[in-house]
């Protein structure tokens, strides 16, 4: 079908399309094709896949997919047998394979010993429909299912609902497990005003970091009167820690389209840009395909540009993104006016990042009240996390609102925990004593980013580490942040290098208190974060890096 979508029963035939190849009805060999998998040896699994149904004569097709977040076991592939469920094997090598394909060709075996989980069904969460597979055979009833293993059984998928279980590329595939549905119910059933009622009676809140609410921002953008609006994806995803939105652009960039594209619909927008961040180049190529691909079809209905950025962390900042985007120096801008008012050109703009632009489409087609049924009152839906430092599992993993800060560290295989920051690198610290902390925006949240650190790491190389790239990182516009971070990175050396004094601890708590009340914009307000935080929980390590400090003066 290459004609443009405009009914439900084009989407139907666009969606059977899909379903045909998502569940062919002959041997499926999936193949985990991420950067991670790709990383680990996925290109040759995938070789060697391909050359043994070949040799064998095997009625199968080899199928690449983005990655499901179980990072640590790639390369992955899976197999979806005639007439059997969905089967993961976890580590895979050329070898393993070629055993595993031939096993299947001679006597049918899918070798269970060897089985991470089989999959009994798969939520198409956008359509509100469940895929069931058949019963397990050969042997695979004594694996696992899927929901039975803790990686998969303390997530809930809404964001990645597609990730690892579609070919990326392929519009029909995501179109087969609900995508455009919703944009086909906001766009063509609903009016503006409609749509922005809903996503504000969904309770979301901007996954960015600053978690203000959705809907009252579409909401100010749609009832200021211009003859041009924008929309921006902000991709722009610079924050140490975090590559979740990495992630979803990679493995579900159909879906966000369908989010763009609703989210123009609901205030008038007549162009989208996507701020994509310079160090993600690798996924800009396919972006544009999808870009090219949902426009073909009518998904997109509006020019939708993809800026890149030039590598500065600021450009994170929506005020200094607006700039880099009107080929100005990214600097943050006084405010108000906001965006939603006066932003891009000086035209009413609503800007969201990657994944609160995900959760529009599922709360179109499901509707408010099931999305606020998820996490808590005041933070409702799912988040995604990027978890990474001294875990045995690091990778993404999405969970309710509200959820434990020790059920993800145990997701993730924590150890000897000593402190969490949640946020990135102005995001604050969690001792290992507040680990039951629920995650959430009346506790601490941030922009996803979950650094863990074990008993062995240093608090104050850690802050010095952190300030030293906050001081790079700074734009230079405002005094407090441009001189605040120069001084902290002078009193971190010191301490670092054995020469701090008393009055450094004073000196740090004063300058924090300055640079939050007087900065231009989040990076020079949100500095001092990590340090008011590891003086709080960890000021014994600074009383004695200077008692220590002290001590190793009087040697000389």
């Amino acid at each position: 079908m290459t004609a443009p979508v405009r009914t439900k029963d084009d989407l139907a035939q666009l969606s059977a399309a899909g379903l045909s190849t998502l569940y062919p009805g002959r041997l499926k060999i999936l193949i985990g094709a991420a950067s991670c998998g790709l990383a680990a040896g996925a290109a040759e699994v995938e070789k060697a896949a391909k050359a043994t149904i070949a040799e064998l004569g095997l009625d199968a097709t080899v199928a690449r997919t983005g990655c499901i977040g179980f990072c640590q076991r790639e390369p992955l592939v899976d197999l979806i047998p005639p007439g059997g469920p969905r089967v993961s094997y976890g580590n895979m090598t050329a070898k393993r394979v070629r055993d595993l394909l031939t096993g299947y060709a001679q006597q049918h075996d899918l070798r269970p010993k060897e089985v991470l989980c089989h999959f009994a069904s798969e939520e198409h969460v956008a359509a509100g429909e469940v895929h069931q597979y058949s019963a397990p055979l050969n042997g695979l009833s004594q694996t696992s299912e899927r929901s039975a293993v803790p990686f998969y059984r303390r997530q809930q998928r809404v964001i990645l609902r597609n990730c690892g279980s579609i070919d990326p590329l392929l519009l029909e595939e995501a179109v087969a497990r609900g995508a455009y549905r919703g944009a086909m119910r906001g766009l063509q059933e609903k009016t503006p005003e409609e749509v922005i009622a809903e996503v504000l009676a969904s309770g979301l809140r901007g996954r960015g970091g600053a978690g203000f609410p959705t809907g009252r921002k579409w909401q100010t953008a749609q009832q200021i009167a211009s003859d041009v609006k924008y929309v921006i994806c902000n991709a722009d995803e610079g924050e140490v820690g975090t590559f979740k939105d990495r992630y979803i652009i990679r493995h579900d960039p159909f879906a966000l389209l369908e989010g763009i594209a609703i989210a123009a619909f609901a205030i008038g927008a007549k162009k989208a840009y996507i701020y994509l961040r310079a160090e993600y180049h690798s996924l800009l190529d396919d972006l544009k395909s999808a870009v090219d691909r949902a426009a073909a079809k009518g998904f997109v209905d509006l020019p939708v540009e993809i800026r890149e950025g030039a590598g500065a962390y600021v450009c994170g900042e929506e005020s200094a993104l607006m700039n880099s985007i009107e080929g100005r120096r990214g600097e943050a801008r006084f405010r108000p006016p906001f965006p939603p008012t006066s932003g891009l050109f000086g035209k009413p703009t609503v800007i969201n990042n990657v994944e609160t632009l995900m959760n529009i489409a599922p709360i179109i087609a499901d509707g408010a009240a099931w999305f606020s049924r998820l996490g808590t009152p005041k933070s409702t839906g799912t988040k995604v996390f990027s978890v990474s430092g001294d875990v045995r599992r690091p990778g993404v993993y999405e969970v309710v609102m509200g959820s434990s800060l020790s059920s993800l560290l145990s997701l993730a295989g924590a150890g000897q925990v000593k402190m969490v920051q949640i946020g990135g690198a102005t995001g604050g610290i969690v001792p290992s004593s507040m680990a039951e902390t629920p995650l959430s925006y009346e506790t601490v949240l941030g922009s996803g980013a979950i650094t863990v650190f074990d008993t062995t790491r240093d608090v104050i190389d850690f802050a010095y580490r952190t300030m030293e790239f906050l001081n790079e990182e700074s734009c230079g516009l405002c005094t407090p942040c441009r001189e605040g971070t120069e001084v902290m990175m002078e009193i971190f050396t010191r301490l670092v290098h054995g020469e701090g004094v008393a009055e450094d601890v004073p000196a740090l708590e004063r300058l924090s208190r300055l640079m939050m009340q007087s900065s231009l914009c989040g990076l020079g307000q949100a500095a001092p974060i990590p340090v008011l935080d590891t003086l709080k929980y960890f000021r014994n390590d600074y009383e004695n890096r200077i008692a220590q400090s002290v001590f190793l003066r009087t040697l000389r």
